[in-house]
């Protein structure tokens, strides 16, 4: 039996990272990606293609991703689904040493290493 390819919002600002791990996750024949790359197009791309979860940079021009979630989280269809921060502001061994969760939310820094997405993907959608 094939199961749905689960759905993943990118959102950052770095156009060609962005577009690297859409492929790649693509490639992984598990998850389907969608990129947003101007936070302020997010929520309603995220209305629109309903995401098992969100993958956040946290640094990005315009709103942050803290200001981000914010605004997801006020969409009903949106309150509960996982995020996950991407961000050049913490380094792995800062991830690692936190069980990959700062501040209560899961945590992945930059560059992003494909195998540390997927892991903190499934867990996410686990949860």
């Amino acid at each position: 039996m094939m199961t749905a390819k689960k759905r993943i919002l990118i959102v950052d600002d770095d156009v060609s990272s962005a577009r690297l791990l859409k492929l790649n996750l693509h490639c992984s024949g598990r998850y389907t990606a969608e990129v947003v790359n101007d936070p302020t197009n997010a929520v309603a791309v995220a209305r629109e293609f309903s995401p098992d979860v969100i993958l956040l940079d946290v640094m990005m021009p315009g709103m942050d991703g803290g200001q981000l979630v914010s605004h997801l989280r006020a969409v009903a269809k949106l309150e509960h689904t996982p995020i996950v921060f991407l961000s050049a502001a913490v380094t792995r061994n800062e991830v690692a040493s936190r069980s990959g969760c700062i501040g209560g939310l899961p945590f992945v820094a930059k560059p992003a290493h494909l195998a540390e997405v997927i892991k903190c993907l499934e867990k996410s959608l686990r949860n």
